[in-house]
């Protein structure tokens, strides 16, 4: 008998999987390049800081407003433009070379896909997969991370051995994106179901966001998401430098960090979201003890390791948080509940510019393990969450 159309759906959420990769991919391509225009382009660091600051004006406003758009017109189409616009970002950045103006715009497009992207294509590869509670959940944090991870190392690797390296290292991410639309165009669409008034949809999302189990799981917790893995590859580094050629080993503790937030998902299969979390907060406190040694005796070594504490914490803290809101969540509002989450971990964002400005106040040793104190203090948060559902 030939599989049904339930069967059909629950086999295709890899399209959407290898769009969210794809797109996190362009994402975060850039961030291995950042010393080759600092070389090549002669960059300031105030020019560093506004090209990632057009990222985020990109890409903050466009997720709270496409994922409600997605919950009322489905994935498939906002996710078909959202690819198509993250091979013109890059193609923009490819043209961009020695041009402010062209980069800036190429940073701004990124982050509009990616904010158009990132909640309609978790939502759709929740609903395209059956399976216990949270496997959709996992499934797009992985796909989600292996993008962000995959990227600057691949940028990395070729800027620092190839030649042209403000040019080749896009290619890679353009062969990708033509190759997922390809495979992801006609992708299974969930069957929508019949839209309440706006302000009983508002009304649904609000009683999610209010929920104890978001409010304690998430709301502290959710900036150390991409707050851990920035400090990792972008500040710990400043404390205790790791030896070697400069563009492949920033590119290559991007994709340790983010990769190893990858790795450490699936261990969050038999767990619910709050032991996850917690494992999360854990695993970024010892992180940034780590970094403290690193601190106190110059190690490079140590910084690695550090990068692999604060990759866990930010997987796991990732895919606890997603869990929460596939929980919270009517499935009519997952879209606009998960933008709201992922909202919260772009605060992360900032964690390298106030990691910058926490350095200029202290040594390294007691920033670091201020930041190991801070984020202990989300746990007790967490654990209240159980006893007050």
């Amino acid at each position: 008998m030939p599989p049904g159309p339930v069967q059909r759906a629950s086999r295709s959420w890899p399209a959407p999987a290898l769009s969210l990769f794809a797109v996190g991919w362009g994402a975060n391509q850039f961030a291995a390049l950042l010393p080759v225009y600092r070389v090549e382009d002669g960059a300031t660091a105030a020019e560093v800081t506004l090209l990632f600051g057009a990222y985020a004006v990109g890409l903050i406003p466009t997720l709270l407003l496409v994922a409600p758009v997605s919950d009322r017109l489905g994935r498939r189409r906002v996710m078909r433009p959202v690819l198509v616009l993250s091979f013109v970002a890059t193609v923009v950045l490819l043209l961009g070379g020695h041009s402010l103006l062209l980069l800036l715009l190429g940073r701004l497009l990124a982050g509009i896909a990616s904010g158009a992207a990132f909640a309609p294509g978790t939502a759709w590869v929740k609903e395209l997969s059956t399976g216990p509670a949270g496997t959709g959940a996992r499934r797009a944090a992985i796909a989600l991370s292996a993008g962000f991870g995959t990227g600057p190392l691949v940028t990395g690797l070729m800027a620092q051995w190839l030649p042209h390296p403000l040019l080749l290292p896009y290619v890679p991410h353009l062969v990708l994106t033509v190759l997922v639309a390809g495979f992801a165009w006609n992708a299974p669409e969930p069957v929508r179901a019949h839209h309440d008034p706006l302000d009983a949809e508002t009304g649904r999302v609000a009683h999610a966001l209010r929920s104890p189990a978001f409010v304690r799981r998430t709301l502290f917790t959710a900036p150390w998401v991409f707050g851990c893995a920035t400090l990792a590859f972008a500040t710990v580094p400043q404390v205790a430098p790791v030896p070697g050629p400069n563009v492949a080993v920033g590119g290559a503790l991007v994709a340790l960090t983010l990769w190893t937030g990858v790795l450490v998902q699936p261990l969050g299969r038999r767990r619910t979201p709050r032991t996850t979390v917690l494992l999360g907060v854990g695993a970024g406190v010892v992180g940034f003890l780590v970094a403290t040694l690193a601190s106190l005796t110059g190690w490079g070594a140590l910084t690695v390791l550090a990068a692999v504490g604060l990759g866990a914490a930010y997987g796991w803290i990732l895919v606890a948080g997603l869990a929460t809101v596939e929980e919270v969540a009517q499935p009519a509002d997952l879209a606009t509940v998960t933008a709201v989450f992922y909202s919260l971990t772009y605060l992360g964002f900032a964690a390298p510019y106030l990691g910058t400005l926490l350095l200029s106040w202290l040594p390294g040793t007691p920033a670091m393990l201020l930041l190991a104190v801070l984020l202990a203090a989300t746990a007790p948060l967490v654990l209240s969450s159980a006893r007050r559902r």
